[in-house]
């Protein structure tokens, strides 16, 4: 099943970049692009927000997250800060990636690189109902890490 989204480019400057996309069949999240003239050096421990040059317009009830690529992950300490980021349904500005190098080394961004996923979900709204007690459960209020590691 999919839905429709708009999305819209931020002039004709990025053109020649891929709208972002699915890599394989079975990818829950799409690539997206950086949108940059010339490279931007992330610094060891170093933010910086790449531009996508890319707006959307996401149907009410959803939301679109930026996820960290694993293998940037991995390979080169790059991680999508404020993972996963929200890209409200009433936000109509430009995407951009907020990427931290958690590596020693310096990380250069170059025009096109993919740098993060985009991931479109469903989401509800709640109500709150204060209650004076919850029902209890085997976990009840144990904690962080109550669950335990093992089997």
């Amino acid at each position: 099943m999919s839905i429709k989204v708009k999305i819209s480019r931020l002039g004709s400057r990025f053109n020649d970049l891929p709208l972002p996309s699915y890599m394989t069949e079975g990818s829950a999240g799409m690539d997206v692009f950086a949108a940059i003239d010339d490279d931007i050096n992330i610094e060891a421990f170093g933010t910086v927000l790449i531009p996508t040059a890319l707006s959307m317009e996401l149907p009410k009830g959803y939301e679109c997250q930026v996820r960290s690529r694993s293998g940037l992950s991995l390979k080169s300490g790059i991680f999508a800060l404020n993972s996963p980021g929200t890209i409200d349904s009433d936000y109509r500005g430009e995407v951009g990636i907020i990427l931290s190098n958690f590596s020693k080394n310096t990380f250069t961004v170059k025009r096109g690189d993919r740098i993060a996923q985009l991931v479109v979900a469903r989401y509800e709204h709640v109500e709150w109902e204060e209650s004076e007690k919850l029902s209890d459960t085997s976990r009840s209020d144990g904690g962080f890490g109550s669950s335990g590691v093992s089997r």
